[in-house]
């Protein structure tokens, strides 16, 4: 019986054309590191994973990992926007660019996520988005599905996000995107009026349901569990605590979304490891309290990324809001914080420095975790002999060399 990370030898001496072979490489598994690995992809999919001494097929593309690593590609649930674009200008060509700036930071799989705004703004970038994913590329992230995460925020937890474009859910808007096919990811705050109807209706539609943006207490949050969400967006970030829920509530004083999280198995959450939002004992505890399988790493990026220091725009180019990019992170004019300005690799390297996790673990968050919460392990999230071929390989320091999408090289020589 194989092990749980499914490590093959490669068995077979020869191979189709359509065939890359990594070698000299450490291979990042689920659930351990395998020294000394080879990699084999053919016709698009991950055909083997070991330890195999035999010489590559004289047909394969042979890519010389150095001694650095072999990953699953990243999977990133949340991010907004990379290379002076952002997913709401709505153009095929901002979808295009974001998706490229983030396949060169390792990310393979990619949920493209709305912010608020009109609902012609967020139909336009659904259409584009639609427009891309159908293009079928294979040099940039692949879209997954639509994260649906704005409009549907608590009035006093919008953060850099355009308040004009903030409002409570109705069946008649929200049943709009949904009818679109493409979302599969759904927040909404808890404690609006409309939530109820809005996890409901998501939870029929299949979607990864979460609350974000979001003043709720204990019981909202039961009532929204009850109704299919099981997610919080960034932890810690434009979140409830306990004195919030006091000042909105009363007293006695009440759990908030911090505690349900913690407190429920069934719930995940995730974290901007940016070493900007979060202090590297906030990383360290969100690692130790909820462990690898219930904590995800996400960008939450803005058009920012790989962009020199200067004024942007959060959300759509004409009517989101002004952020300053400092070079490590978009600060709003107030003071606040504004998204981050870095790609799934930099969280990586921030989560293993802060946390000293296994560095199995802090991939895992990255790439596995996100992939099973979101339906698409069975295609991609480990290096796993059937899985889809969306591979990274990293320096021993974990800085991208190669990035592999569907089995194409779209990054790196």
């Amino acid at each position: 019986m194989l092990p749980s990370a499914a490590v093959q030898e490669v068995r077979s001496p020869s191979m189709p054309v359509n065939c890359i072979v990594i070698e000299n490489a450490t291979a990042i598994l689920p659930d351990r590191l395998l020294p000394d690995a080879r990699v084999v992809l053919r016709d698009g999919r991950i055909a083997a994973v070991g330890r195999s001494r035999r010489s590559a097929p004289r047909d394969a593309q042979v890519i010389d990992a150095r001694g650095g690593y072999v990953s699953p590609g990243f999977v990133d649930v949340h991010v907004h926007g990379g290379g002076g674009a952002d997913f709401m200008d709505g153009t095929p060509d901002a979808v295009r660019t974001v998706c490229a700036v983030h396949a060169r930071h390792g990310t393979t799989t990619i949920f493209p996520t709305t912010t608020t705004g009109a609902p012609e703004e967020i139909h336009a970038m659904i259409a584009a988005c639609r427009v891309v994913r159908d293009e079928g590329r294979d040099d940039i992230s692949r879209i997954a599905g639509i994260h649906l995460y704005g409009p549907f925020f608590a009035p006093d937890k919008v953060g850099c996000h355009a308040e004009e474009g903030r409002r409570d859910p109705t069946p008649e808007e929200f049943s709009r995107y949904f009818a679109t096919g493409l979302v599969r990811i759904a927040t909404c705050a808890a404690e609006l009026p409309g939530a109820g109807a809005f996890f409901r209706k998501a939870r029929r539609e299949g979607c990864f349901i979460t609350c974000g943006h979001s003043n709720a207490s204990w019981t909202e949050m039961d009532r929204a569990f009850a109704a299919g969400m099981r997610h919080v967006d960034h932890f810690w970030c434009a979140m409830s605590s306990v004195s919030s829920v006091r000042a909105r509530l009363g007293t006695p004083m009440q759990g908030s979304m911090e505690q349900y999280v913690l407190l429920n198995p069934e719930m995940s959450t995730e974290v901007i490891a940016d070493g900007q939002h979060l202090s590297a004992e906030l990383l360290t505890f969100a690692h130790r309290m909820l462990g690898p399988h219930r904590l995800f790493l996400v960008t939450d990026a803005s058009r920012a990324v790989d962009m020199p220091p200067g004024r942007y725009r959060f959300g759509h180019i004409k009517t989101g809001t002004d952020f300053d990019h400092d070079g490590k992170v978009g600060r709003a004019p107030q003071g606040g914080l504004a998204s981050s300005s870095m790609g799934m690799d930099h969280m990586v390297r921030t989560m293993l420095e802060a946390t000293g996790a296994p560095l199995w673990e802090v991939v895992r968050m990255a790439s596995l975790t996100p992939a099973e919460r979101t339906g698409l392990a069975d295609e991609v999230g480990s290096l796993t002999v059937g899985k889809r071929a969306d591979v990274v390989v990293l320096s021993p320091r974990l800085k991208v060399r190669q990035v592999i999408v569907g089995g194409r090289v779209a990054h790196g020589a």
